[in-house]
């Protein structure tokens, strides 16, 4: 065991001092944390509650995800055989060396069922997201829906899904597909964090803050934040691979173009004509409306309340 922790030490030492370069690549997995606020509709105490899962679901994750490291560096037996896996897959071959084949693909299948479940949680966010877009006229009215049956926006699930499913079929074939997949999801996730940071930051006279905010420290943070994220999207654009050829481009700066000019494009062309921003949830109180209840909004809209 003396071998494994000496390279345990020597590999958190290069880890340390590689600085910036192993932080961007936790960036794939710190992500997500943003569900709280796009579930906070369904919250009580959604003021309060929803930084709270932000920040809870920060501190878990770093926490667990820490003590998981270390345990699957110290149950490595062969550090070349782990990376040079037949299986081509390195913590599938560190469970192979510990538990057997049979113990591996058990433990391996709750991996797989825990990944299935963040997918899950994903989807779960994402339809909500959407259903509030629709009800702020942002898509068609068609997906303005909560099923009555399920008590759920049942038609931006199915959307979500299906994007979802188009997005992920490239990568099928090609691992430079898939790359480029991943990193968007990355990109787009912190550029959708950044932008509103960034409003706050430029322009904090119109930006009102809640009741759960950094007071005095908000500023600083949100200027290192924007920073941070402006660094990383720039890191993501670059080729993994030397030399750059159609197969080892990295293509996720085109799909974020084509993305961004279209948000952009649709913003002055058309759409700063008719779309005014999110429905208040205080005129709907105003309207002595309960707003946690589903449906609610909806219900409004029909008599023009709102």
């Amino acid at each position: 065991m003396l071998h494994v922790s000496e390279y345990c030490k020597l590999n958190t030492r290069k880890s340390v001092s590689s600085g910036p370069g192993s932080a961007v690549l936790m960036q794939n997995s710190i992500t997500g944390f943003d569900a709280s606020a796009h579930l906070s509709e369904e919250t009580k105490k959604a003021s309060w509650s929803s930084p709270l899962g932000v920040l809870i679901s920060i501190f878990a994750s770093a926490v667990f995800g820490w003590f998981l490291i270390l345990c699957l560096l110290f149950s490595i037996q062969d550090f070349q055989g782990t990376i040079n896996s037949s299986v081509e897959q390195p913590v599938l071959q560190i469970l192979i060396d510990i538990f057997g084949d049979d113990g591996a693909i058990v433990l391996f299948t709750l991996i797989i069922i825990c990944v299935w479940h963040a997918g899950l949680f994903s989807l779960t966010s994402n339809s909500r997201m959407m259903f509030a877009f629709s009800r702020d006229k942002g898509l068609p009215a068609f997906f303005h829906h909560v099923d009555d049956r399920f008590q759920a926006p049942v038609r931006t699930i199915w959307l979500a899904a299906f994007l979802a499913f188009c997005l992920a079929l490239p990568s099928l074939g090609s691992s430079v597909a898939f790359s480029a997949a991943t990193s968007i999801a990355t990109i787009g996730l912190y550029i959708s964090y950044g932008l509103p940071i960034l409003v706050g930051l430029i322009w904090p006279k119109n930006f009102t803050k809640g009741p759960f905010n950094l007071g005095r420290a908000s500023r600083p943070v949100a200027l290192i934040a924007v920073l941070w994220i402006l660094f990383i999207t720039v890191i993501f654009c670059l080729p993994e691979l030397n030399p750059v050829n159609s197969q080892t481009l990295n293509y996720t700066p085109v799909a974020v173009g084509i993305v961004a000019l279209w948000a952009f494009g649709s913003w002055f062309l058309w759409a700063k004509r008719w779309f005014t921003g999110p429905i208040r949830q205080i005129e709907a109180e105003a309207a002595g409306v309960d707003i946690e209840a589903p449906g609610a909004l909806e219900k409004l809209e029909e008599h023009n309340k709102v």
